[in-house]
């Protein structure tokens, strides 16, 4: 009997025991670090697979593995993060198929209005440009603000002059007209002209459903350091020459190497409003938070309860990305430092 009641005893210790050393010892859930990795987005917006045709959602993958590579390449050659997100942004900006520069939509009046912002999450620097009609590659400028200037955002003429001044890319408005952004704005308008109602047309339902908008970057590169670019050409049929989140930091784009970069696409309004880019960085910062559970709190709680709709992508100074939306999709991508490719355009990766 007494035997028994050491064997019992026994057991009940070594049991015990192996509870303490789980308590002591929990799951390891530390971030594997990435030694460099870089993220993008083309927009978001009700993007349905069922409106696209096979041939288009094969021009977007395409334009979407095209524009990364040439930031992968970059980084994994020992470049730094922010020419990866200039150039990233570049090969966006040179593309019809996304809403920024060469396929920017046009305002009320018929002219496209470009806005971009960058920065640096080293030194937390930053630049931003807003409302420019003849700047090729408006991240180029708002770079060129960044790093050459006292300032962080300038607009309009004043930007323009300052590209002028600073030998940036300068075209003929002409350059950007698209014939199907044209057409969007021209059903725009006819449907202003017949609707009773005086209210500005900030936002169109067709838009909603045919959103291709923003497109953003972020990188982070062999030295531990990250950036975040953003450019758009804005909202479809705007006016008095408004100006969204995309070229406000804080809100279109936000880079800490302490917490992470961020690049954000959807109606720019309420993404002022919440801060969203910074927000997601703050969270990390102040409330201990990983880069997956902020973004998810700010895109589908904070962002959503608002009343707002778009996404973000994101990299923790780990490298690992966040590409959440709460629309029907978001053009993106991403690039691990073994050249791995995730590529997505709807809910659920193709």
């Amino acid at each position: 009997m007494r035997s028994l009641f050491s064997l019992l005893a026994i057991i009940l210790l070594t049991s015990c025991n192996q509870q303490e050393q789980s308590k002591e010892k929990p799951e390891d859930k530390t971030p594997v670090q990435q030694e460099f990795a870089i993220v993008i987005h083309g927009g978001a917006g009700t993007i349905l697979k069922k409106n696209m045709t096979d041939s288009l959602e094969l021009a977007y993958k395409e334009a979407l593995t095209e524009a990364i590579k040439i930031g992968y390449e970059i980084l994994e050659n020992g470049g730094t993060s922010l020419e990866a997100v200039q150039r990233t942004i570049n090969s966006m900006e040179n593309s019809p198929l996304f809403n920024s520069a060469k396929g920017a939509v046009f305002n009320h009046e018929g002219i496209n209005e470009l806005d971009a912002s960058i920065m640096d999450g080293e030194t937390l620097n930053a630049g931003a440009i807003a409302g420019v009609t003849n700047v090729k590659n408006p991240i180029n400028l708002a770079y060129e603000v960044m790093t050459n200037s006292e300032h962080v955002l300038l607009s309009g003429k004043g930007a323009e002059l300052f590209a002028k001044e600073h030998n940036i890319e300068l075209v003929d408005p002409s350059y950007f007209f698209t014939q199907n952004r044209f057409d969007a704005l021209q059903r725009t308008l006819a449907k202003e002209k017949s609707s009773s109602s005086n209210k500005t047309a900030f936002y169109d339902p067709f838009i909603k459903d045919d959103k291709y908008g923003t497109v953003g970057c972020v990188a982070l590169d062999k030295n531990g350091n990250i950036a975040a670019g953003t450019s758009t050409g804005g909202m479809n049929n705007k006016r008095y020459n408004r100006i969204g989140d995309s070229p406000i930091i804080g809100s279109g784009t936000y880079a800490n190497n302490a917490t992470c970069g961020v690049s954000s696409t959807g109606w720019g309004e309420y993404f002022i409003r919440g801060q969203v880019a910074y927000d997601i960085s703050a969270q990390i910062e102040y409330a201990g938070k990983d880069l997956e559970s902020a973004a998810k709190n700010v895109i589908q709680d904070k962002l959503t309860n608002l009343g707002g709709t778009g996404g973000i992508v994101a990299l923790d100074k780990f490298g690992n990305p966040s590409m959440e939306f709460n629309t029907e999709g978001m053009y993106r991508a991403y690039m691990n430092d073994k050249g791995q490719l995730t590529l997505g355009i709807y809910k659920e990766n193709e």
